[in-house]
């Protein structure tokens, strides 16, 4: 478990960077650069708990994914806090994202992280197969369409000492839930002899 928890948390480091990247340049130009933190996640084969939610087995792999999700918050922050330091111009826009998760409340934060759930699983799939044109488009749709994905909400919420709360706690956890449904989606509604 140790390989995997080092592993989750450098896949923490990169999504990290692509939220700091988001929260400095916005807008879609920030989306679109966000993308580089789940690019290095694919291509270093890292443990992130978006890209490890929808292939995992029935039964064996849900301590795996525990400590995924552990290394994945671990990372993130560590990283929130080292940036809200060097870099403080970040927590405004930070702040904004967090009060607006905060004003929708658990259950939108749920439904928004299942639609987030959806596209990094599909992109991820298609970065397995060797074709990373939808990891650079799905990461962008799936901020500009509002979608909470639940490690970068991480950093977001841990940046932002003074809004922790047990609401903001209860958003996070229906936001890991969603995204849980989210990433299995797929094999929910398409049965295995129907995938080609």
């Amino acid at each position: 478990m140790i390989a995997i928890l080092r592993s989750a948390i450098l896949a923490g480091l990169c999504i990290s960077i692509g939220c700091i990247v988001n929260l400095r340049v916005g807008g879609v130009a920030g989306a679109v650069l966000f993308a580089f933190g789940l690019l290095a996640v694919v291509h270093y084969k890292l443990k992130l708990y978006t890209g490890t939610a929808g292939f995992i087995r029935a039964k064996g792999d849900w301590s795996m994914l525990f400590f995924v999700l552990v290394g994945n918050i671990i990372a993130c922050g560590l990283t929130a806090l080292a940036a809200s330091y060097a870099q403080p111009d970040i927590l405004t826009p930070d702040m904004a994202i967090v009060q607006s998760r905060l004003a929708k409340g658990p259950l939108a934060c749920f439904l928004l992280a299942i639609g987030c759930g959806f596209i990094m699983t599909t992109a991820v799939q298609f970065g397995r197969e060797g074709k990373f044109l939808p990891l650079l488009f799905g990461v962008p749709v799936f901020i500009l369409c509002g979608f909470a994905h639940s490690i970068a909400d991480a950093f977001y919420f841990l940046a932002v000492p003074e809004l922790y709360s047990t609401q903001l706690l209860i958003i996070y956890i229906a936001e890991v839930l969603g995204n849980f449904a989210g990433c299995n989606l797929y094999r929910w509604v398409i049965a295995k002899q129907d995938m080609i």
